[in-house]
């Protein structure tokens, strides 16, 4: 008698042969680890069900794993030291307005570069892109209707600033995805390239001759009392927020930065997806610029040097992991507001301003040794 030796006995269930293979690869549904949020944590609790509960717990274990609570108490006793050495200068309204216009500019800047180092990148070239896009802008402006111009040449000049920081980013993006190019090598060539171009277009002046609409209405205009500076930086900052929560492309820039092999085996576009990273910082880095030109109804090209180094330091003070895989947008609005607010105060204690170099620097080392004790914890686990 011939007997099927893989035919299944009476009265015994079906073997499910699909799950034969159990390379994590081959399953239809594998997702880079710990980026679904319908699977278990990284601690093997099962996720809240229901998408609103699930979006909650995820923005909480991320923004639970950095540095951002830590940051946020480093932040209030600033502000409470201030307040109590000067209660009559720093606590009033007309002052914490402008720290905040302060801290608008650099935000936005911020806002992309928190996405770059999200995904285990760098960006050192954002500074130099701010100054080209507000020459970009401030000379279309100009060309087209000069001082009294319209919104109609300033929504011009707007467009050529987005597009000047949008081209620089996808080419930092295409030389370090396609050509393999170090990030860091890349975008401090760019850093160079942006700023050099700028001098060559103005000839080393500041372009003047801003449309006073625009300055007069963006640059120092208020909505409900509150700067359009400001108003629009918080937009962008809400905006990043929920794209890196709750969108594809977020989850996609997490787990590029966790693994980008295990993101490419998951059917990533990592190459892509590195590309279009770069062009929103750029993106917003030429955003920055406009607003800058808005400001200061120039294009202040001398005055941007550290605005890259001081990104960085924000995102970092933020709770984003240098190394890629953790990070959160409000970390970066909190770390953004650290040397805002130490400049402000020793501006108003007399304090000589280089102190304050000092003390940034004593807080991101700080708060990048945190990080490194916290990974070598999980490491252990």
């Amino acid at each position: 008698m011939n007997l099927d030796k893989t035919a299944t006995p009476p009265g015994h269930p079906e073997p499910d042969r699909d799950r034969c293979d159990e390379r994590p690869e081959a399953r239809p549904d594998h997702r880079p680890e710990g980026r679904d949020e319908g699977r278990p944590d990284e601690h093997g609790e099962d996720a809240p069900q229901g998408p609103g509960s699930a979006l909650r717990a995820a923005i909480r274990r991320r923004f639970a794993r950095t540095n951002s609570w830590w940051t946020f108490l480093v932040l209030m006793v600033l502000v409470t030291a201030f307040s109590i050495m000067r209660p009559e200068e720093f606590p009033t309204t007309f002052n914490l307005r402008n720290v905040a216009t302060d801290a608008a500019v650099l935000l936005i800047v911020g806002v992309g570069m928190t996405f770059v180092i999200i995904m285990a990148g760098i960006d050192l070239s954002v500074g130099s892109v701010l100054v080209f896009s507000g020459v970009a802008a401030a000379k279309t402006m100009t060309a087209v209707a000069g001082a009294d111009a319209g919104w109609g040449a300033i929504l011009l000049g707007v467009l050529a600033g987005l597009a000047a920081g949008a081209a620089w980013g996808a080419f930092n993006g295409f030389l370090i995805a396609k050509a393999r190019v170090p990030a860091l090598i890349v975008t401090l060539g760019s850093l160079g390239m942006a700023l050099g171009l700028a001098q060559v277009m103005t000839e080393g002046q500041d372009v003047r001759g801003v449309p006073t609409r625009f300055t007069d209405t963006i640059g120092n205009g208020r909505f409900l009392g509150i700067p359009w500076l400001v108003v629009i930086a918080l937009v962008v900052t809400a905006l990043g927020a929920l794209t890196l929560a709750t969108t594809r492309f977020g989850r996609r820039t997490y787990a590029v930065g966790s693994n980008a092999e295990a993101a490419r085996r998951a059917g990533i576009g990592v190459d892509r997806h590195m590309i279009k990273v770069y062009a929103l910082s750029g993106t917003l880095a030429g955003l920055a610029g406009v607003l800058s030109l808005a400001r200061f109804t120039t294009t202040t090209i001398g005055g941007h040097a550290n605005d890259s180094l001081g990104a960085i330091a924000a995102v970092v003070l933020g709770g984003t992991s240098l190394f890629g895989g953790v990070g959160t947008v409000v970390g970066t609005l909190i770390g953004v507001f650290i040397p805002a607010i130490l400049q402000n105060g020793f501006v108003i204690l007399g304090v000589q301003p280089f102190w304050q170099s000092v003390a940034v620097g004593a807080v991101l080392i700080a708060a990048v040794y945190a990080d490194q004790l916290r990974r070598r914890g999980r490491q252990r686990r």
